[in-house]
């Protein structure tokens, strides 16, 4: 009996059942992890407005020194997705062990530096006199927690590029509950206070770094893959994230121009951005778990050394893209008379939202292509252009973000410069993917 010839339609099934394997998982996991802040701020919000006010500045610190080592899960997913392609396992095993060794350099290198200069660090946030007492409290026990948040990170990259997302989902499910009994146990139970919530994270974490090297571990010596750190190894991971880390800060950058933009605007204009910022990065998670699957199957094709699998997969990618962006972009349309009362009952910050809205609801078919575009291009190793590409975005957005003011701008000409810092990425993005230079077969770039 024949086998029936291959079809694009069946092409493109195949491509949906791997993206929706890889991108559902990847998406609860993605959610998960803001979840440990916001039951920080629920637990620690009943202690006082001091407290609570403590815990927002030293959170933000955790989190701006954690996105900058997202390098360690998008190169490792890269570099071991490539070598999975490739049919070596323990190659692959051995290069994830490589980011992971970074991750514990890297974690070491932030708490000496961290432990010592967390005073400094929460006067530069401009803490008031009553809140800075819990913000250093919080910072310097948390920042006890940065190996293993950097472990995790690692240890997810390296699933990710084994075409595994499940297990990070649950591993981001075990923490987020560990993390929610700890808080109240350790704040009310043993009456630590702000202090408490800070060792349940720190307890939380660790866990979530001890499941991810067990599992890990596992593999490595199921298929024989050492333990050992490899310094050529090592280096190898940090050389590849460094482009990654540039694309990391100039990413960063943007964001905190525009919002110290909208700060210039007046409060009730700070005040809706920041509405709008939330729900913005939640539609990123929803686009990103789409690059993440983009990350793992380009690399899994390139290493495989297959050309032709990577360009169709690329081009079903940017198909979901547009897709979701569209319906996210309607959902912001209609569900807006819903969760705008849930962030704001004021007026006048309802009538700055509403038009700024609808931008960002236009522009999401654009985010949809930018985001997918991005995990195809780490996914081939391409971190190198990635790098220039948002660094020529910064240069074009700065100079519009910051005429705003004086120009008389508002808000909604702030969220247009933005939709125009997304647009130059598709441009750079799609310049770069249509001239096929991103493609470089084999299990290494």
């Amino acid at each position: 009996m024949t086998q029936a010839p291959a079809t694009p339609k069946n092409g493109r099934r195949r491509h949906d059942r791997e993206i929706i394997a890889l991108a559902v998982p990847a998406f609860g996991a993605l959610v998960a992890e803001p979840l440990f802040v916001m039951v920080d701020s629920a637990v620690v919000g009943h202690l006082g407005t001091p407290q609570l006010a403590g815990l927002g500045i030293a959170a933000a610190l955790l989190m701006t020194a954690v996105s900058i080592f997202v390098f360690l899960a998008y190169a490792t997913t890269a570099a071991v997705a490539r070598r999975v392609g490739a049919g070596d396992l323990p190659a692959a095993i051995r290069q994830g062990m490589d980011g992971i060794w970074l991750a514990l350099l890297l974690g070491a290198a932030v708490v000496a530096l961290a432990m010592p200069t967390a005073p400094w660090l929460v006067d530069v946030f401009g803490a008031s006199d009553t809140a800075a007492p819990y913000a250093i409290t919080y910072l310097r026990i948390s920042i006890l927690g940065i190996p293993a948040m950097l472990v995790v990170l690692a240890a997810t990259g390296v699933l990710r590029g084994l075409q595994d997302t499940r297990t990070p989902l649950y591993v981001a499910i075990a923490g987020f509950t560990a993390n929610a009994v700890l808080n109240v146990t350790l704040v009310y139970g043993a009456g630590l206070g702000i202090a408490g919530s800070a060792w349940g994270t720190v307890i939380a974490q660790a866990g979530m770094a001890a499941a991810y090297l067990v599992v890990v571990i596992r593999g490595a010596r199921k298929h024989g893959a050492s333990l050992r750190p490899d310094a050529a190894g090592i280096k190898a991971s940090a050389r590849a994230g460094v482009p990654l880390l540039i694309r990391t800060l100039s990413l960063r950058a943007v964001l905190m121009i525009a919002t110290a933009v909208a700060a210039r605007l007046g409060d009730v204009d700070i005040a809706a951005h920041q509405i709008i910022l939330s729900l913005w990065s939640l539609t990123a998670f929803a686009l990103d778990a789409i690059a993440i699957a983009g990350q793992a199957i380009i690399g899994r094709y390139l290493g495989a050394d297959d050309e032709k699998g990577a360009r169709e997969a690329c081009r079903r990618m940017v198909e979901w893209g547009i897709g979701c962006g569209i319906v996210l972009g309607v959902l912001i349309v209609l569900a807006r008379p819903l969760f705008i009362p849930l962030f704001t009952s004021d007026p006048s910050v309802k009538d700055a939202l509403l038009p700024a809205l609808l931008v960002v609801a236009v522009s999401q078919p654009i985010a949809g292509v930018v985001f997918v575009l991005d995990g195809v291009l780490m996914g081939a190793g391409d971190g190198r252009y990635l790098a220039w590409a948002m660094l020529v975005t910064l240069a074009v957005f700065a100079p519009v973000a910051l005429l705003v003011p004086s120009l008389g701008g508002g808000l909604t000409a702030l969220w247009w410069a933005m939709t125009l810092m997304m647009a130059v990425r598709l441009i750079t993005l799609w310049l770069r993917t249509r001239s096929g230079r991103w493609i470089v077969t084999g299990a290494t770039r």
